[in-house]
């Protein structure tokens, strides 16, 4: 039986390569469609590990305290992100809603969750129950987290209405920021380097 541990296949084109050993910073590219084939992760499983919970804490922070707070003339009132969820279900575009609780809220916990029974799986150098569906799902679920796109627009709010109120950042938005960096290194990058390592 032909091993393939050492192949790798573009999931652009479909184009079969020898995997090669990577140093900091480098990533493999696809000779003829210019995919990318691999990236350097200079991470360990214990590191992946500790971020994936470092993360959890986060996404606490970030969906149960304020994005921010905005006050006039004494009156005063906050927004969290389930706030925003709530606020857009309440009208017409109840859809958007529900696909900005999918991206924004629902999407990243069950990255972090999946990551996290991997891992823990990993650190006794063993696949968890269930693995190939859980890498799947890590695949799947990568382009509807949107948490920089959340970020993005919160921050663009409190830049506008900061000319019209009084606009205060809350812990929220830095748990947001924060978290938004930590999924684009553990989860946002390719994943698939766990099927080596396990």
């Amino acid at each position: 039986m032909t091993k393939t541990d050492h192949l790798i296949i573009c999931e652009h084109c479909d184009c079969v390569y020898e995997k090669v050993t990577l140093a900091k910073h480098q990533k493999t590219l696809c000779t003829r469609c210019g995919g990318v084939l691999q990236r350097y992760n200079g991470l360990s499983v214990e590191q992946r590990l500790a971020l994936s919970f470092a993360a959890v804490v986060l996404w606490v922070f970030a969906n149960f305290y304020p994005v921010m707070s905005i006050s006039l003339k004494g009156l005063k009132n906050s927004a969290t992100l389930w706030d925003s969820v709530v606020a857009l279900s309440q009208g017409p575009i109840t859809f958007i809603a529900m696909v900005a609780a999918i991206s924004i809220i629902i999407a990243p916990v069950f990255q972090l969750l999946l990551l996290i029974w991997v891992l823990s799986f990993a650190l006794a150098s063993r696949r968890s129950p269930a693995f190939k569906q859980c890498m799947r799902w890590l695949e799947s679920l990568r382009p509807w987290s949107m948490l920089e796109v959340c970020l993005l627009g919160a921050m663009v709010a409190v830049f506008k209405l900061a000319g019209l109120l009084d606009v205060l950042p809350g812990i929220g938005l830095f748990a947001l920021a924060v978290l938004s960096l930590l999924l684009i290194r553990i989860a946002g990058r390719d994943v698939r380097d766990l099927w080596d390592i396990l």
